[in-house]
């Protein structure tokens, strides 16, 4: 099991950036495919973006794609999902996700580690 704590949430205005971190100092983070999911109050867990071990291939959701960028780096263990043009309909808390078994994962049930989650809250 890998440990992963995010950081980087916070209160924005729409149409703001946010860089969020997911970091494992302790775990070779290398050996897992990774993802950011998000869950508003009241909604499941939605998938964001995900990325395979290498960083070279990537996921996004409809939602966010061409706003959000996903990037990893191994050698920091430490995977980011910078976040631009930020909406309203953004916020949520946000989840960074770990898993060994599919090179690109998007479903909840295929992740195995979970962090705690960071806040992201949009204001108009």
């Amino acid at each position: 099991q890998v440990l992963l704590e995010e950081s980087g949430g916070g209160l924005v205005q729409a149409g703001g950036s946010l860089r969020l971190s997911c970091a494992a100092p302790h775990h070779t983070l290398s050996n897992y495919g990774l993802g950011w999911f998000r869950q508003a109050p009241g909604k499941g867990r939605e998938i964001v973006a995900a990325i395979n071990k290498s960083g070279g291939m990537t996921h996004y959701a409809s939602s966010v794609k061409g706003r959000f960028t996903i990037s990893r780096d191994n050698y920091e263990n430490t995977m980011y999902l910078q976040m631009s043009f930020l909406q309203p309909e953004d916020t949520a808390r946000y989840y960074c996700a770990a898993q060994l078994r599919y090179p690109l994962a998007t479903m909840e049930k295929s992740y195995d580690n979970w962090g705690q989650g960071t806040q992201v809250t949009v204001s108009s």
